[in-house]
């Protein structure tokens, strides 16, 4: 995954892996091996699928524990 937008420039274009997720954040696996926690509300996310596909994804659709965002009704843009 990639951060694409941000409102902390600091944290923008940053590339990794999703290693745990929390309820508010995402815990990223860099290149190098470290591990960084990105909030997710204030971040437009970049995701690749098996496929390849690029999925663009808004943090904010994202502040939910897994298991409650299972039962959340998306609207489709």
């Amino acid at each position: 995954m990639r951060i694409a937008r941000s409102v902390h420039r600091d944290i923008q274009g940053i590339s990794g892996r999703v290693v745990d997720e929390t309820r508010n954040t995402l815990k990223i696996e860099l290149e190098d091996g470290r591990e960084i926690t990105v909030p997710k509300g204030i971040a437009v996310f970049h995701f690749r699928t098996p496929e390849g596909e690029v999925v663009e994804i808004d943090g904010g659709a994202l502040v939910a524990r897994p298991e409650e965002r299972i039962k959340k009704k998306f609207r489709k843009p």
